[in-house]
């Protein structure tokens, strides 16, 4: 059985995935509470992710992925990763990357500062020494930054992996998954996207147990724009069962940007592309918005928005599934981390009742998977 979990973070992004081989994917990492404020509801992850890490007996993740730089999905992870490229980074007890995934964007990025400079600085080195990292798409800004180097692209063509090609070491019959690459693609890096959202890493994975398949699409904080480009490609190699979902994780903290350019009075109405791309959830598939509680009004301009939300909930209406937000579950004053295990019979939602019993609730009966 594999597990997916989300944390309470507010307007942060973290998600973990736990494959039942045991290995562990970290995709970003936002250390966001304020430990001193004691009203914060915001989960403490470096305790969180260390306490778990004991109990697996690990000190590493076999992934970290970084989608973006944005702080919202970088910050304080220098505090807790073990960094090979500088000293300062390699203290006791600092947790360990067997392979760090990050858009070539990360690594090309023009004066970056705070955790977005430590990152950069991180896969640059990982890049020179040609192990320990996997670079998403292949600008020729990148080949460029290379030959300034005197690295030979060729010798470390085997790191980089494009969009619309699989992603190496994870496979179906070894780890009951796969990783297929949606973006970024490489004109967003070499036309100097000064958006990092555009140039960010979406990814598509397929569980594969038994035949059942599990499809759970990490979008990152994806505008309409770039989802829009993503659906017209899609469509256009004929793969759009590389876009099917049982699990879509709603981009940018239910932002209504993802869906539209437009708000909308009390619904935002997806552009035909996105509106599309929801249609392709499947029977009780689970959306999940990693945001603050919805906002009943429209004081604050910054997301998750309601409009945005309302939509998202008619999506999961559609198809008989869940709408749910990180800070509200199970409940606004007691969030907890949202769990969903995969197994033969596909997605199960954990839901923490009132009185602290699990219960649960499955997306699908089994059945066999697309190949």
């Amino acid at each position: 059985m594999h597990k997916i979990t989300f944390y309470p973070l507010g307007n942060a992004d973290t998600c973990r995935i736990d494959l039942a081989n045991g290995k562990m994917l970290l995709f970003d990492y936002a250390n966001v509470r304020d430990n001193i404020d004691k009203y914060d509801l915001r989960i403490d992850l470096e305790k969180t992710l260390r306490d778990d890490l004991i109990g697996a007996k690990k000190d590493y993740f076999d992934v970290v992925a970084f989608t973006h730089s944005h702080d919202d999905h970088v910050r304080g992870f220098s505090d807790f990763f073990y960094l090979e490229h500088a000293a300062k980074y390699q203290g006791e007890g600092r947790i360990k990357i067997s392979e760090l995934w990050v858009p070539a964007a990360i690594v090309m990025e023009e004066g970056p500062e705070d955790e977005a400079r430590i990152l950069r600085a991180e896969a640059r080195y990982r890049l020179r020494a040609g192990k320990g990292i996997r670079v998403f798409s292949r600008p020729d800004r990148l080949k460029q930054w290379l030959d300034s180097h005197s690295i030979n692209f060729e010798e470390r063509e085997h790191l980089i992996t494009d969009a619309g090609k699989e992603v190496p070491g994870f496979t179906r019959a070894n780890d009951e998954v796969e990783f297929f690459v949606h973006s970024p693609f490489a004109e967003h890096v070499d036309e100097g996207y000064e958006d990092k959202n555009e140039s960010s890493l979406v990814m598509h994975a397929t569980f594969d147990i038994d035949g059942q398949e599990t499809k759970f699409l990490i979008i990152g904080d994806s505008t309409n724009e770039a989802l829009t480009e993503i659906v017209n490609i899609t469509r256009f190699h004929n793969r759009e069962h590389r876009l099917e979902w049982d699990i879509y994780d709603i981009p940018h903290h239910c932002s209504y940007l993802a869906l539209n350019n437009e708000r909308g009075k009390d619904k935002t109405d997806p552009v035909p592309e996105v509106k599309w791309l929801l249609e392709l959830g499947r029977n009780k598939g689970i959306l999940i918005a990693s945001s603050k509680p919805i906002p009943i009004d429209d004081e604050d301009s910054q997301p998750p928005h309601r409009q945005a939300a309302n939509c998202y909930k008619d999506a999961a209406t559609s198809i008989s599934g869940k709408f749910k937000v990180t800070m509200e579950h199970p409940e606004k004053s007691k969030p907890k981390p949202l769990e969903i295990t995969i197994d033969k019979w596909g997605a199960t939602l954990k839901l923490i009742t009132s009185t602290g019993v699990l219960a649960a609730v499955t997306t699908q009966a089994p059945r066999a998977g697309n190949l």
